[in-house]
């Protein structure tokens, strides 16, 4: 595996899936089927934040992530909140920890305070303080708005 990139992405739509869609556009993973990890990462990647996947294989194929998203309904007085944290250990083994919400500092809070309870849990020599990154979509009084951060493993891989 070459690279873990942390990519993200905005986006306001008719529905709530189109809007989910655009978001995920907006990082250029949209044209993926998407396949859910827990939160650990390997030892050999590095994790680099990109804001846009590069071209990460044709069309169609599957590519393994962690994410985090949210969305919110027209006319909602809240925004979207997708949060990704991640916290390595001197092995370089490390976990994600990914949490959405309607509050960003909640749902910062909420990722600081899981990376905390995860690295209690593992008996890894962690050094290395929390990485987070924040994606916000403001409400909008017409459409749905979401927020998404997905950690991408490497690159895409044939379904079938």
């Amino acid at each position: 595996m070459s690279v873990i990139r942390v990519v993200w992405g905005h986006a306001t739509a008719p529905t709530a899936l189109s809007s989910f869609d655009a978001a995920l556009a907006q990082a250029n993973v949209h044209n993926y089927n998407l396949i859910t990890l827990s939160s650990v990462i390997p030892a050999e990647p590095p994790v680099e934040r990109v804001g846009t996947a590069p071209d990460l294989g044709p069309a169609g194929e599957g590519l393994t992530v962690v994410q985090s998203h949210e969305t919110v309904e027209p006319g909602s007085s809240n925004p979207a909140v997708a949060g990704l944290g991640w916290l390595r250990s001197e092995s370089g083994r490390g976990i994600f920890y990914e949490v959405s919400g309607t509050d960003r500092e909640a749902v910062e809070g909420a990722i600081r305070d899981g990376l905390a309870a995860g690295r209690e849990l593992r008996e890894w020599a962690f050094e290395d303080e929390p990485v987070v990154q924040i994606e916000t979509a403001g409400p909008d009084p017409d459409e749905y708005a979401t927020a998404v951060v997905v950690a991408a493993y490497g690159e895409s891989e044939p379904l079938v």
